[in-house]
């Protein structure tokens, strides 16, 4: 998955991050791969081996998406969002009109559906929870209206562009 990583107030990077083991992390800075194991070693510390060097890492979140990462004597106050946040930070932005059509955005698993056609449902509402990636994400209404459909069923494996349901606004 990629993320979106500022200094706060500076330029962000697109760092992606992938588990491809137990603890072995392939993480890409600026077009670069590297590889890394990380541990966590207590409720803040990482313990984190690259080239075959170890050091050690504390991470401190601060709010939603800040942290503070100390790194061999170096603080750095870092800022984080990942790609689906960023997307819907963005779509939320601008007001969604008419019917919308929610679509996955990335491979999963539909873990819950929580509405049925003909249910009226709240902007930012949970309408079902995809897992990828080993995370549960809950997927919202984009407007308040009625689920006219429902795409996918609890256990459905879903790709990117998957039709999850459709909601339109409620007639007054």
């Amino acid at each position: 998955m990629n993320y979106q990583v500022s200094e706060k107030k500076g330029d962000a990077q697109t760092i992606g991050l992938a588990e491809i083991g137990e603890g072995i992390y392939e993480v890409t800075i600026e077009g670069q791969t590297i590889h890394v194991d990380a541990v966590k070693s207590g409720r803040t510390i990482y313990s984190i081996i690259e080239d075959g060097k170890q050091f050690e890492a504390s991470v401190d979140a601060k709010g939603e998406h800040g942290f503070d990462v100390l790194v061999a004597g170096h603080l750095f106050h870092l800022e984080s969002i990942d790609e689906r946040t960023r997307l819907l930070a963005g779509s939320a932005q601008a007001v969604a009109e008419g019917k919308q059509t929610v679509e996955a955005e990335m491979p999963g698993k539909v873990v819950r559906v929580s509405a049925a056609p003909g249910d009226v449902v709240s902007a930012g509402q949970g309408v079902m929870i995809i897992e990828a990636m080993k995370m549960e994400n809950e997927i919202p209404s984009p407007i308040a209206g009625v689920i006219t459909e429902i795409g996918v069923a609890e256990g459905d494996t879903v790709e990117p562009g998957t039709v999850l349901f459709v909601v339109e606004p409620q007639e007054d």
